[in-house]
């Protein structure tokens, strides 16, 4: 039998001779979208802090107040060791935020969907995904034993033509979809959706873990994140109270998960807090990120992601070689994580990027012919 370290090296050679090969790379943050690696400062183009809440003054205060109130760690599951005070508040305010009942908070949205699909849909149930859903909608679809089909992207009468096959055929049907698509930057046509769910008796769960609005069309289950807009680290689920209490008492991911650290759960309730008083830095990165489209040419983006598509896995790696070069950070992103032939560089825009920084980066892409 082959030694497990040859099996491993050999693998690894595959993914290296397919451009797929991933490398975990030192990074520091610094102020603004500065970051340091390999000794080199560059301007970030790869993070999802949208808002810059994560380097807010009042964010660190509350993560470091939770600290030395409640102590680093939470110790153990939540129906272990109990709430520390902090989460009735915060779940309290994600249930307003999103107009919803009552929300649940999972130690990330990861942990979210893959505990939440598979206690609402099981065997005998039918799962309609999207093409391009996140990777962890995927999974926890798998997980829950129900079947699974997936419609063309932001196809209403694909999914609707699934739903005249399929509906009649299982108990329950639940659709799921991303908000807003991670690699794409587009929208999901979320009232449609919501209409569709209504017509067929389906219920439907949209992903917002990229995300900026409070106010979007009527879904059954609402999926956010901490981790991106809110600057700090974990997940929630918002809908009915009936729901939610189910989830907390069905949900493997939260039930068998230390829960989260005080101070994560202290700096998103900090972040809710500054998006919620002033709605205009919500509309920020938007702004930030049309600026570039405008300036180069490519249609206009409808969210603070911005594709660069560039086709073939070595000239993604290239092109964000040559972005480091020039003083950039826009890490590749290859299959699995997009389809094949579609190697792009995922452009993320905050409110913290600078607009001269922009459009110096919208000159450069210019220059090289890649727009």
């Amino acid at each position: 039998m082959a030694a497990l370290t040859e099996v491993a090296r050999e693998k690894l050679q595959a993914l290296t001779a397919a451009g797929r090969r991933r490398v975990l790379t030192d990074t520091a943050r610094e102020g603004g979208m500065a970051v340091v690696r390999s000794g080199k400062r560059l301007i970030s183009f790869s993070c999802n802090d949208y808002l810059g809440l994560s380097q807010h003054p009042d964010v660190k205060a509350a993560a470091k107040a939770a600290v030395e109130k409640y102590g680093a760690g939470a110790g153990a599951s939540r129906f272990v060791t109990g709430n520390h005070p902090l989460y009735a508040s915060l779940e309290a305010k994600l249930a307003v935020w999103k107009g919803m009942e009552a929300a649940l908070v999972f130690g990330s949205g990861y942990l979210a969907n893959t505990g939440i699909i598979p206690a609402l849909v099981g065997k005998g149930d039918l799962i309609l995904a999207d093409r391009l859903v996140h990777a962890c909608l995927i999974d926890g679809a798998l997980l829950s034993d129900a079947k699974l089909l997936r419609f063309k992207h932001n196809d209403m009468d694909d999914c609707q033509r699934l739903l005249e096959e399929h509906r009649g055929k299982h108990k329950h049907c639940l659709i799921v979809t991303d908000e807003v698509f991670s690699m794409d930057g587009d929208i999901a046509p979320l009232a449609e959706l919501s209409a569709l769910g209504s017509q067929y008796d389906a219920w439907l769960l949209a992903d917002g873990a990229h995300s900026l609005a409070a106010e979007h069309a009527p879904v059954d289950i609402y999926v956010g994140t901490f981790s991106k807009a809110l600057g700090s680290y974990g997940g929630f689920v918002a809908a009915k109270r009936d729901v939610i209490d189910y989830l907390a008492t069905s949900a493997r991911s939260l039930i068998f998960s230390t829960a989260l650290p005080p101070a994560a759960v202290a700096a998103a309730e900090a972040a809710l807090a500054i998006l919620r008083a002033d709605p205009v830095l919500a509309k920020a990165p938007l702004a930030k990120a049309r600026l570039f489209t405008e300036a180069t040419g490519l249609p206009l983006a409808q969210s603070p992601i911005v594709p660069l598509v560039l086709g073939e896995e070595s000239k993604a790696l290239k092109a964000a070689a040559e972005f480091e070069g020039a003083g950039y950070l826009a890490v590749a992103i290859r299959p699995p994580t997009v389809p094949e032939g579609t190697s792009r560089l995922r452009l993320a825009f905050s409110a913290l990027h600078r607009d001269e920084d922009i459009l110096a980066l919208a000159g450069f892409i210019k220059n090289k012919g890649w727009v």
